[in-house]
């Protein structure tokens, strides 16, 4: 039987294919990169990290990894942690949305 957070793996997996999104989900071995995402995504041309945690758990990401999404940040990618696939759809929505929008607009609504 999955664990919790794999469940939610499973799910988000389901909403990439279902956007055709690219990704790839790095081995966790540790003796890689300290604090990668667990979906390493190309969206829209750009990069999307995605860390996921059982439901509930959303805010317990460690140092390494809040370090390794805000960098992706700065660098003009994408990051999220979810607990539920749904707040991944209600992102790329919204990304969408202001994506949409004209440079005036979007500008307003950066995170």
């Amino acid at each position: 039987m999955a664990t919790p957070e794999g469940r939610v793996k499973e799910a988000v997996k389901r909403v990439l294919r279902a956007r055709r999104i690219w990704f790839y989900m790095p081995v966790q071995n540790g003796l890689g990169y300290v604090g990668i995402p667990d979906f390493v995504c190309c969206w829209n041309g750009r990069m999307l990290a995605i860390e996921t945690k059982a439901p509930g758990k959303r805010a317990q990401t460690t140092a390494n990894q809040e370090r390794v999404l805000a960098d992706i940040q700065g660098h003009g990618g994408l990051s999220i942690v979810v607990d539920d696939a749904a707040q991944l759809t209600q992102f790329l929505d919204e990304a969408e949305a202001s994506h949409d929008q004209s440079p005036e607009q979007s500008e307003a609504g950066v995170r």
